[in-house]
């Protein structure tokens, strides 16, 4: 079985290595992201295995198809960025990685808000210079706060555990509430207007589709409460990044963590350091000092990794062998979002 890795980061190579031998496959990488302007290093391949900013678009899967590609393998749990109708339509089948480490992200999510909250990332910066000053630090007892948290799958949950050990109250709104894990947590599902206007602290967790696509716009920023912290660990495109802009400088947001970016393709798992800016709106987001960007690091954890390595791994192990595809992602309708 041959599989053809794209957007390969040295952590990925160690990490498939380590592996590789115990299950026979042959490896071969690249560091470049998946398109269709450079589908044809795939030629031969029998698995293609991608990252988040790898793009397998209608046209891509049809030339992955037409180079005999038999399985895409995602090393990440969200496969928005995969054709999965045309997947379909090809007979390519899509996996995944749905669970690497939900630890790993929570955690992540936690820190941001944290450094957010008292403002560790300006105290780190203020006493390196010799400034030990406390004006303008001043944050606040997340103990009795409310979080609410958008999407109660298995990083959620692992997110609200945390949480309720901070005595925060914890809302959640998800197109299917599960209403004994609810009971079981000490959580309560309620309206998404309803978690937009009582929570201090809104969480994103949901899956991109078309139906959450840019659902922080104008009008559900204008429905929280002034001085809202938002964060945001799960997809760029959740977020209008214009209109978190916008409520920043009227100071509707009063802080912003993000591990993602709608347009982060272009700069994230890259240095760029040494080139000017051409997001002219990522550059603005970076001018506030109440906002925190991460380059989607939050899976970022050695277990996280040997995890991706070891199920994507399997995955791959179960297609060659004729099993049942325990993590395969197929084009669902989607359900409304009310």
């Amino acid at each position: 079985m041959k599989i053809t890795l794209f957007g390969t980061q040295p952590y990925d190579r160690e990490s498939f290595d380590r592996i590789r031998d115990a299950y026979g496959f042959d490896v071969t990488y690249h560091r470049s992201h998946l398109n269709a302007g450079n589908v044809a290093l795939a030629e031969g391949a029998d698995v293609v295995c991608i990252f988040v900013n790898d793009t397998a678009d209608a046209a891509t899967v049809a030339r992955l198809s037409q180079l005999g590609v038999r399985l895409i393998a995602l090393r990440c749990a969200g496969f928005n960025n995969v054709d999965l109708l045309s997947a379909a339509q090809h007979g390519i089948p899509v996996v995944r990685v749905p669970a690497y480490s939900p630890h790993a992200v929570a955690e992540h999510a936690v820190a941001l808000m944290l450094s957010l909250n008292r403002k560790i990332h300006r105290a780190y910066w203020r006493t390196r210079d010799g400034n030990f000053s406390l004006h303008g630090l001043l944050g606040f007892d997340l103990y009795g706060k409310t979080a609410g948290i958008v999407g109660t799958g298995r990083i959620a949950r692992e997110l609200i555990r945390i949480l309720r050990g901070f005595g925060m109250e914890v809302i959640a709104y998800d197109l299917c509430p599960d209403e004994a894990y609810a009971a079981a947590a000490g959580i309560a599902y309620v309206p998404l207007d309803e978690l937009y206007a009582r929570a201090d602290i809104v969480l994103l967790h949901c899956p991109l589709t078309d139906r959450t696509r840019y659902m922080i716009g104008p009008e559900a920023i204008g429905r929280m409460k002034p001085g809202v912290m938002l964060i945001n660990t799960g997809r760029g495109q959740l977020i209008h990044t214009g209109a978190l802009i916008d409520g920043l400088k009227q100071k509707k947001i009063g802080a912003a963590g993000l591990d993602v970016y709608e347009e982060e393709a272009a700069y994230f798992y890259e240095d760029t350091s040494d080139r000017i800016m051409s997001d002219d709106v990522l550059a603005r987001l970076l001018s506030f000092n109440n906002v925190i960007v991460t380059s989607h690091q939050g899976f970022f954890t050695r277990e996280a990794v040997d995890n991706i390595a070891r199920t994507t791994m399997q995955n791959i192990k179960d297609f060659s062998e004729c099993r049942r595809l325990e993590n395969e992602v197929r084009a669902e309708p989607e359900k409304t979002m009310n």
